[in-house]
């Protein structure tokens, strides 16, 4: 069960690194970015991670709050976080609830070996707390722009 484009995102309370507790309702009349990543210090995800650190201030311009989502622990996030000077909060999702939430938990493979994962996936919610735009299989090159470019026509 994943949620529909167009209808409400239901309510959540994740930890982040910083300490913070994130309550999608608290960030009423704010558009939120959830970028859904494998693994913490691997080359796409620190690209893509990377990608989000640089276009931050156009995101913040565009009254946009990004927060990258994985099932790696808030001590990982913190060293991926400062070693990559990310100026966002990153979501430890290691009970899942998240990733089943957005549906980005797929069989994936390998050395030709089967294994749950997360698909590189990015959601846009709107100020309403309603989603508007879903990326799925994300390609890291290019992408960061195209959330960007959706995020200022959600305006």
């Amino acid at each position: 069960m994943s949620i529909e484009l167009d209808t409400r995102v239901p309510d959540f309370t994740v930890v982040a690194t910083s300490d913070k507790t994130i309550t999608l309702s608290e960030l009423a009349g704010r558009k939120v970015v959830l970028y859904f990543y494998p693994k913490d210090s691997t080359p796409g995800c620190t690209t893509q991670g990377q990608g989000f650190r640089d276009l931050h201030e156009e995101f913040a311009a565009a009254n946009t709050l990004v927060f990258g989502v994985s099932r790696d622990s808030l001590r990982k996030h913190e060293n991926f976080k400062a070693k990559q000077a990310f100026p966002f909060e990153l979501i430890s999702d290691a009970d899942e609830a998240l990733c089943k939430l957005f549906d980005v938990i797929k069989l994936k493979q390998m050395y030709g070996k089967e294994y749950e994962g997360i698909e590189r996936s990015t959601f846009l919610i709107d100020e309403n707390g309603v989603l508007r735009r879903e990326w799925r299989k994300v390609k890291v090159a290019g992408h960061v722009e195209d959330v960007l470019k959706a995020a200022r026509e959600l305006s």
